[in-house]
C-alpha cells in the first residue's frame, strides 16, 4: 500500500514489530508485501475500543484485502469456532451434515441457490448480532459515567490507556487542555479514528457517540453511511491516478517488495488470481473494467439479497460435481475445506456408515 496516504498510515502502527515474522503470511496476503497488518491487538480492552480490520461476513477487509474467510463465515455462522477448535473428523463430519439439513429447508435431499441465499443472508444476520452484542460491552468500557453518551474525549482516554498511557494523568491533560505527548503512529492513528468518530455521529452532529452510533464507528457495516466511508478509504488506498475509481491493475497491483523464494512467488500469484476473478466476475457489475464507488459499495454491504444469491450460486458450482446446480450432501462432505476449513477423510465410507 502507498505509505503517504493515512488509511495505511494508520494501520502500518500496529505490526511494525511483527512485519519480519510476518512477511510470508500463507494465508492470502501477498508475499512481497514490505508492511502487514496485525489483527491480534495488544490487549483486551484495546481490542474492545479499536474498530476491527477483519468484519465477519463482510467480503473485503478494512485494508482493502479480500476476506479470506468469507465463505466459511456465511456457511458456518457462530459455528465457525467449533470447527476451528475440533479437529476430529468424525465430529465436524457430524455437524457439517446437521448444518445440511438446516439448509435444505425443504428436506428434498439437495440444496439449491435459493435455499443456499437464505442461509447465507440467516448467517450474516448473526454476525451482526453478534457485533451488536460486543459493542453493548465496549461502549460500557468507554462511557465511564454511564450517561449513554460518549464524547471523544472520553474515547481518547480509554483509547491511550490501552495503548500503555496512564489514564488518570491523560484525563487531566484532556481536561485542563494540556498538549499530549505522543509518538507519531499513535497520533496518526487518533487522527484517523476522530475523522472516523465523526463520520459516526449522526445528525444532527452533537460530537457525541450514542450506542447506535458508537457501532457504526467499530462496525461500519451497520450503517450505509458509514459503509460508503468505508468504501472511500478503501478507494483511496488502491486508487493510483485519483479518479476515485478502481481499475483492474490497480486493484491488483502487489505493494513493492522483494519475492525472495518460489513459494512466496506462488503466494503472490494466488493472490493476484483470486483479486482478479473477484474484480471480473463479481465486484464490476456492467463489465465496464471499472470499478465505482457505488459498484464497490454494494459489492460490501453484507445485506445485498442479490450479492447472497451470487455468493450462493458461486459456492454451490465449487462443488457440483453432478452439474445439477445443486448440491447434495456427498457433495458438500467432499469439499469440506472449502466451506469449514476442515479436510474430512474418507467421506463416502463416512456417509455410508451414518445412515
Amino acid at each position: 500500500m502507498r505509505g503517504g496516504k493515512a488509511q495505511c498510515g494508520v494501520w502500518t502502527g500496529f505490526c511494525t514489530l511483527l512485519c519480519v515474522l510476518l512477511i510470508l503470511d500463507v494465508h492470502g496476503r501477498p508475499a512481497n508485501i514490505s508492511v502487514l497488518k496485525d489483527k491480534t491487538l495488544n490487549s483486551k480492552e484495546e481490542n474492545e475500543i479499536l474498530p476491527p480490520d477483519h468484519l465477519n461476513g463482510v467480503k473485503m477487509e478494512m485494508d482493502g484485502h479480500l476476506n479470506r474467510d468469507f465463505n466459511k463465515e456465511v456457511f458456518l455462522g457462530k459455528e465457525i469456532e467449533e470447527f476451528e477448535e475440533d479437529s476430529e473428523p468424525r465430529r465436524n463430519r457430524k455437524k457439517l451434515m446437521d448444518i445440511f439439513q438446516k439448509v435444505d429447508l425443504n428436506h428434498d435431499n439437495s440444496v439449491s441457490a435459493k435455499e443456499m441465499q437464505r442461509w447465507i443472508m440467516e448467517k450474516t444476520e448473526e454476525h451482526f448480532q453478534e457485533a451488536v452484542r460486543e459493542n453493548k460491552l465496549s461502549f460500557r468500557a468507554v462511557d465511564p459515567d454511564g450517561d449513554g453518551l460518549v464524547t471523544w474525549d472520553e474515547y481518547r482516554v480509554k483509547f491511550l490507556a490501552s495503548k500503555g498511557f496512564n489514564e488518570r494523568e491523560v484525563a487531566e491533560k484532556i481536561k485542563n487542555n494540556e498538549e499530549l505527548k505522543v509518538d507519531e503512529e499513535t497520533q496518526e492513528v487518533l487522527e484517523s479514528l476522530k475523522d472516523r468518530w465523526f463520520q459516526a455521529d449522526n445528525p444532527p452532529a452533537d460530537q457525541l457517540l450514542n450506542e447506535e452510533e458508537f457501532l457504526s464507528f467499530l462496525h461500519p457495516e451497520h450503517s450505509r453511511g458509514m459503509l460508503k466511508y468505508m468504501v472511500k478509504e478503501i478507494v483511496r488506498d488502491l486508487d493510483q491516478d485519483g479518479d476515485k475509481k478502481l481499475t483492474l491493475p490497480e486493484f491488483i497491483s502487489l505493494p513493492m517488495g522483494t519475492v525472495e523464494n518460489q513459494q512466496a512467488q506462488d503466494i503472490d500469484d494466488d493472490w493476484v488470481r483470486e483479486r482478479r476473478k473477484e474484480f471480473q466476475t463479481v465486484i464490476d457489475t456492467n463489465q465496464d473494467g471499472i470499478v465505482t464507488m457505488e459498484e464497490l459499495e454494494e459489492y460490501m454491504d453484507p445485506m445485498n439479497e442479490y450479492n447472497a444469491l451470487n455468493e450462493a450460486k458461486q459456492m454451490i458450482a465449487v462443488a457440483d460435481e453432478n452439474q445439477n446446480h445443486n448440491l447434495e450432501l456427498e457433495e458438500i462432505l467432499k469439499y469440506s475445506e472449502y466451506f469449514t476449513g476442515s479436510k474430512l477423510m474418507d467421506y463416502a465410507r463416512n456417509v455410508h456408515e451414518e445412515f
